[in-house]
């Protein structure tokens, strides 16, 4: 009997315990302040240049009906300074002779689309791999001195039974002074001149002075870049992605 006892005051010591830390607890949670808040959420807000990368209009080719779509159509360059092209003559690029090298923003109207066995050249696939055969545009360029002559610039190759084309990174599709409009007439002045002057963003003036180009460290925005510039170096500073210095680089 004395056993039963002893075990019953020991439960009810356990449960009389376990009562008075569960309402300590209750107590101390109504009464402590709690973990930290957390930082309200930053919504980020992007630019106006980065809302019409999203949105460029892409064609996906993959074939040559796909390219003979464009002919008749108006084309603006997007990869400045990078693309050789060629005169054409009934559909043979004259690869051992370029002509030039297209600019951005630079606008050709396209005449047909072909294929061409391209020399196992550096400088014929710097760009576009020779494949078994590159496909080719042929256009012209009504804003030029001769705005009947026609050329060619390879934009994809053929190989292992089937095509890589590249034409919705070469081109855009729609007037990129209409695009990018946000920019101003001024500025859009001195890009159609290929030219930069202090306050142009990096954007504006990889434009201007095409793509190909080199970093030296830094961020994006707050850096030092040199522009090829078509064989011409120019090398930038920018600040809060602003150009503050620019000079002819050696």
């Amino acid at each position: 009997m004395e056993n039963g006892k002893k075990i019953a005051i020991g439960v009810t010591s356990v449960m009389v315990l376990a009562v008075a830390i569960r309402v300590g607890l209750i107590y101390r949670a109504n009464h402590d302040q709690g973990p930290p808040a957390r930082p309200a959420y930053t919504q980020y807000t992007i630019t106006d240049d980065e809302a019409v990368n999203y949105t460029l209009h892409k064609e996906h080719p993959d074939s040559l009906k796909d390219e003979k779509s464009l002919i008749g159509k108006t084309l603006w360059v997007s990869a400045g300074g990078q693309m050789d092209y060629y005169r054409d003559a009934a559909h043979h690029a004259d690869y051992a002779h370029p002509v030039g090298v297209l600019l951005g923003a630079q606008e050709l109207v396209v005449k047909d689309a072909f294929e061409q066995v391209a020399p196992h050249t550096l400088r014929a696939t710097a760009r576009i791999p020779a494949g078994q055969r590159q496909m080719l545009l042929a256009f012209t360029l009504p804003k030029s001195s001769d705005p009947q002559a026609e050329y060619a610039v390879p934009v994809g190759d053929f190989d292992t039974g089937s095509y890589t084309i590249l034409t919705d990174q070469i081109f855009f599709y729609d007037d990129p002074h209409t695009l990018y409009k946000h920019w101003g007439p001024e500025t859009w002045a001195h890009i159609d001149k290929h030219e930069v002057v202090l306050g142009m963003t990096e954007n504006q003036a990889m434009m201007s002075l095409g793509q190909v180009l080199v970093w030296h460290g830094g961020t994006p925005g707050n850096r030092s870049i040199t522009y090829d510039n078509d064989g011409h170096p120019i090398s930038i500073i920018f600040t809060n992605n602003k150009a503050t210095n620019v000079t002819p680089s050696t």
